[in-house]
């Protein structure tokens, strides 16, 4: 059970950092220093596995001291795994929550909070987009009781944590990578010239 989540939470993570990884090349951020361009990372790779808190084995959980026990208390309250929190509600509830807290904390160290919320959000989506093609699918218009799934027809959609993620999709994702950071080098080049102060 704790390779098969762990390899689900590796695949989320590598997710996670290629959609950033492509925004990041398509828009290019403002301007930002260090701090933010850390903290925004670590922020995306939490929203890569944020809505799993809905379950109390998740990688997450795992991941903080006493998670278990607070997966336990959360889990039942967003109605069970992939339910709300993979959602396009969720979406919109979890970045409220977020919004709020970071608008709450404020600045700290020299991070730009609204790039932080977005790198966070653009790892949370890309958790539902990368679910989305596995066989239960995503309860996208969560409380109607539909899961959606690419392609629709579901026997064409990969296992979680199965031979098709650990084989195709990881590797894939870093392929992925490594064409991102290939074709767009100049963008990223500058990027870390004159963004990063």
């Amino acid at each position: 059970l704790w390779y098969y989540n762990f390899m689900t939470g590796r695949t989320h993570d590598l997710a996670g950092f290629t959609a950033l990884s492509l925004v990041i090349a398509t828009v290019p951020p403002p301007p930002m220093s260090l701090a933010t361009g850390l903290v925004s990372l670590s922020a995306c790779l939490i929203g890569a596995l944020a809505p799993d808190i809905d379950q109390s084995t998740a990688n997450l959980w795992r991941r903080l001291p006493a998670g278990s026990a607070f997966g336990k208390l959360l889990a039942p309250i967003l109605g069970g795994h992939r339910m709300i929190s993979h959602s396009i509600i969720g979406i919109v509830l979890f970045g409220f929550l977020l919004k709020a807290f970071l608008n709450v904390t404020g600045t700290v160290l020299l991070v730009d909070m609204d790039i932080v919320w977005w790198a966070f959000m653009i790892g949370f989506v890309s958790h539902l987009i990368v679910d989305s093609i596995t066989r239960d699918g995503v309860p996208w218009l969560f409380p109607i009781p539909i899961n959606f799934g690419f392609p629709p027809i579901r026997a064409l959609r990969f296992k979680t944590g199965g031979f098709i993620e650990k084989s195709l999709i990881f590797p894939g994702l870093i392929a992925a990578n490594v064409a991102i950071y290939y074709l767009y080098y100049d963008q990223f080049l500058s990027l870390l010239r004159n963004y990063i102060k």
